[in-house]
């Protein structure tokens, strides 16, 4: 809904609410049609920041069932950050006002594989996905000191690290946390079931509040 500001809450459970949607095959297509084209046309109110991997199988407005001028999407292979993602980041947070960031990460992620095999074997790859590789190593290296083994343990210690990275690299993003005007919640999807689970979140404590309407 332009002009209106949702709650952290509210946001959070918009998404996965047409993240069930697209898991139960009954996806309603919100704010698809040629009424919203219009109305969003003079500007954006999104009600989310979402900065997930490239993947080709990770197309946010499919899988969490929304339109346009829903989300604020920013996207790079294995999610990692550059100068350019963080300012989009707080772009949409400072300036578009979108009340909650989302980290998206998937099972059988390429960049974390190749990462561990950069790691165990000394394998890596040329140009500049050799600095994406880099860019996922500390989640592996991470993963690897707590013991864990599971492709999926890997996945949610880089989603982890990616939240985390994310509010100690911008103040933008962090001062909003504090102020309890936005949260950042980490979440992994998996292919095969379409489902998106809650990995990590910051600012979600004590968020309450009414929920603003929005078009499901």
């Amino acid at each position: 809904m332009i002009g209106d500001r949702m709650t952290v809450p509210a946001a959070l459970e918009t998404l996965l609410a047409g993240n069930r949607r697209f898991t139960a095959g009954t996806p309603e297509h919100p704010n698809q049609d040629a009424v919203r084209r219009t109305e969003v046309a003079p500007g954006q109110s999104p009600f989310a920041v979402l900065f997930g991997c490239s993947d080709s199988r990770l197309a946010a407005e499919i899988i969490f069932d929304r339109g346009l001028g829903d989300l604020f999407v920013v996207r790079t292979a294995g999610h990692v950050m550059g100068p350019e993602v963080l300012g989009s980041i707080e772009y949409g947070v400072s300036v578009l006002g979108s009340p909650l960031v989302v980290v998206l990460g998937h099972d059988s992620c390429g960049a974390v594989a190749a990462a561990r095999a950069a790691v165990q074997d000394g394998t890596t790859a040329s140009g500049y996905v050799r600095d994406v590789i880099e860019r996922v190593t500390p989640s592996v290296l991470a993963a690897r000191a707590a013991g864990h083994t599971e492709d999926a343990e890997f996945i949610d210690t880089h989603i982890q690290h990616t939240v985390d990275l994310l509010i100690d690299r911008s103040r933008v993003v962090a001062a909003a946390v504090t102020a309890g005007t936005a949260a950042v919640v980490g979440l992994s999807y998996r292919l095969a079931d379409g489902t998106a689970r809650l990995v990590t979140a910051r600012g979600l404590d004590d968020q309450e509040g009414p929920e603003i309407p929005v078009r499901l």
